[in-house]
């Protein structure tokens, strides 16, 4: 879990919901993804807002020299399927995906006009957080990226401050950003 208020990552206990770790950013976190037995972490730096992709480590922490420019210097939310990164954009509304060495492999046009937090669940569907312009009326929902032109199809609203999507294999979790709270759902 990423914090804006410490720019700390935690690694937080599923049991007892407890701190077991925790790793200073070298700035402002916001998509994390699991890739090859690390993370990858997208990081923002300066008054523009710059962001930055980082490795993150379980014992080394952050990688100060794995720091690259996201494409644009923008991006927010991220997922992984195999060797490819997914890097959301939504001032773009689009999701590029991304080779290994970081490079873009192709862009994937969003149908809705904003989007949140997305990731990859049972059989390889991807799931993700829609929103409105105005980044209101929230819903849950998959598109097949596979697709030149996917479409979103709608599953569930979810709150209005609903902003990260994750998939521990039973239910999916988001954050609530603006009630600081981190709440599950099933489909």
């Amino acid at each position: 879990m990423g914090s804006w208020d410490t720019d700390r990552i935690y690694v937080i206990d599923p049991q007892s919901w407890k701190v077991q770790k925790e790793f200073q950013s070298p700035g402002r976190p916001y998509g994390i993804a699991a890739y090859a037995g690390e993370f990858r972490v997208v990081v923002a730096h300066g008054e523009e807002d710059d962001r930055y992709l980082y490795r993150l480590t379980p014992d080394g922490g952050f990688d100060l020299s794995s720091k690259t420019a996201c494409p644009d210097m923008t991006g927010s939310h991220l997922a992984v399927e195999g060797t490819t990164i997914y890097l959301g954009q939504m001032h773009y509304h689009r999701i590029l995906a991304l080779n290994a060495d970081l490079s873009v492999e192709r862009t994937i046009e969003l149908p809705t006009p904003r989007s949140a937090g997305f990731r990859f669940g049972e059989h390889g569907r991807f799931y993700m957080i829609s929103a409105d312009e105005e980044f209101e009326n929230l819903e849950f929902g998959t598109i097949d990226i596979a697709q030149s032109q996917p479409r979103f199809e709608s599953i569930r609203p979810l709150p209005s401050e609903a902003r990260t999507l994750a998939y521990d294999g039973s239910q999916w979790w988001t954050s609530l950003r603006d009630e600081h709270e981190i709440a599950s759902f099933t489909v």
